[in-house]
């Protein structure tokens, strides 16, 4: 166990306990706070990884993202001329640049705590919340948000109007988690923990979450929760167990996800323009 680690499960016992409050928390506590917060910054230490195969969260590290509202008092902020309110700043991206990543002005908001990788692109308007990993050569793209603790992977692309949801509590459930080389069309929305796994081409306004069901065309398989890797995948209709009924005429439906083989067309077609990255 890490020293950062000991010291956020001691302030954790000690919120739990009712011993620390905004009110009476002192420099030391903001301190561990800060060198967390620059952690998660800096990638030293996740919400998610990756364990035999599975993603397990990393609960002292949701603890450390709770302290954080919990021990802080809201504040007055300035950004952009205009005075906002929160517990957190916003993450400082003078770096950005430095490693080849770039965030266009008016719109891009990426929350203290939150992890960007090098080559990124951050697309305004686009959210990113603490907690959150966006990883190397990833495009966030216009109206997208990237919820608390999302773990996004490598070489991703996140088409506008994405929703990633977050997964803050409880402190023990994974986070929404896309792997490498992933593309999302525009308009979908993965919440609840959901796995997109690598590789895989996701068509737009598709809804992934555990409560709609994989159709696994290759496998032959029902799945729920997660999309496998290398799939192609899309929403379809499929009859509700509620079928006819008296108030309506015909069928009821509900929605489904079908995932097939992906095909070499298909990863041609999404690949991202060298020039984005000129």
């Amino acid at each position: 166990m890490s020293a950062l680690e000991t010291e956020i499960d001691e302030l954790w016992e000690r919120k739990q306990n009712d011993d620390i409050d905004a009110e009476t928390a002192g420099e030391g506590a903001y301190a561990t706070l800060d060198a967390f917060l620059d952690a998660l910054e800096d990638g030293e230490v996740r919400a998610a990884e990756k364990q035999g195969g599975e993603w397990e969260a990393n609960e002292w590290v949701k603890q450390g993202i709770l302290l954080n509202f919990g021990l802080r008092a809201t504040e007055p902020r300035e950004y952009g001329g205009v005075t906002y309110n929160d517990v957190l700043p916003l993450a400082d991206s003078s770096e950005y640049g430095d490693r080849g990543s770039r965030n266009t002005p008016d719109g891009t908001v990426v929350r203290r705590g939150a992890n960007i990788g090098s080559d990124c692109i951050l697309m305004s308007p686009a959210f990113v919340n603490i907690g959150a990993r966006v990883g190397d050569g990833t495009l966030v793209d216009s109206c997208d948000t990237v919820g608390s603790c999302a773990q996004i992977g490598d070489n991703v692309k996140l088409g506008a109007n994405t929703l990633i949801g977050g997964v803050l509590e409880p402190v023990e459930d994974a986070p929404v988690i896309v792997e490498d080389n992933v593309s999302l069309g525009a308009g979908c929305r993965v919440t609840s923990g959901f796995v997109v796994g690598e590789n895989s081409v996701v068509g737009e306004n598709t809804l992934l979450t555990p409560r709609i069901p994989v159709y696994d065309l290759v496998e032959e398989e029902v799945l729920y929760g997660e999309l496998p890797a290398d799939r192609r995948a899309f929403t379809r209709f499929v009859e509700s167990s509620i079928s006819d009924h008296d108030l309506f005429e015909g069928g009821a439906y509900k929605p489904a996800v079908v995932a097939t083989d992906i095909e070499t067309e298909t990863l041609e077609a999404t690949e991202r323009e060298d020039a984005l990255r000129e």
